[in-house]
């Protein structure tokens, strides 16, 4: 049975692999819905050794927004408004128990975000698990401005049919930004920004 709520083995391969493709890219790691922060650990641990590129986490820490009617499906008693909750402290304490570096936590709705203020420069890799349409579109739109060149955006759920409003976002984004590289590969979606971009 799929696991509809953590990022299985295969996928966590192809999303570190995507990270260590941008590590000698200038700008810092993103990762929009932590949820308990497994992931971010893995992250963290690739960049660790690499002076100047920080690991940015980005959640609600207050479960899932309501859904819109981009995100209903045949399977919409999966999550619901207020699923998957955790405190940031949760974070903090897996940090410091495998000794990594502090992440930088921002606590806040991803439409409550200002990019000037609240986002890196410039990012190298963002991972983007918002989950829902609204999320996953606010996100996008967020990061967007900040990729540098050979930069990757990882959005996760692209194929997961509890909630379809991830691929939505995904592919009208695509169709707006055509000059970027696009592939799926499995439940991701993977976007390249490409050298002369």
């Amino acid at each position: 049975m799929a696991d509809y709520r953590q990022i299985n083995h295969s996928e966590l391969d192809l999303i570190l692999d995507c990270l260590r493709q941008t590590l000698a890219i200038d700008g810092d790691v993103v990762e929009f819905g932590c949820y308990a922060g497994d992931t971010s650990v893995e992250l963290a641990s690739v960049i660790k050794n690499i002076p100047d590129k920080w690991l940015w986490l980005y959640d609600s820490f207050e479960g899932l927004p309501e859904k819109s009617e981009a995100d209903l499906s045949t399977l919409g008693w999966r999550f619901k408004e207020g699923e998957l909750k955790v405190s940031e402290s949760t974070i903090e304490h897996k940090f410091k128990k495998l000794s990594l570096p502090d992440p930088v936590i921002k606590k806040a709705w991803f439409n409550q975000l200002d990019p000037k203020v609240d986002l890196p420069n410039h990012i190298s890799f963002a991972l983007l698990d918002g989950d829902f349409y609204d999320s996953i579109k606010t996100s996008l739109n967020l990061v967007f401005p900040k990729m540098s060149q050979r930069s990757i955006i990882v959005v996760h759920d692209y194929h997961n049919p509890a909630l379809p409003g991830s691929a939505k976002a995904v592919d009208e984004f695509i169709n707006f930004h055509r000059n970027l590289i696009f592939r799926v590969q499995g439940n991701l979606a993977v976007i390249e920004f490409p050298a002369n971009y």
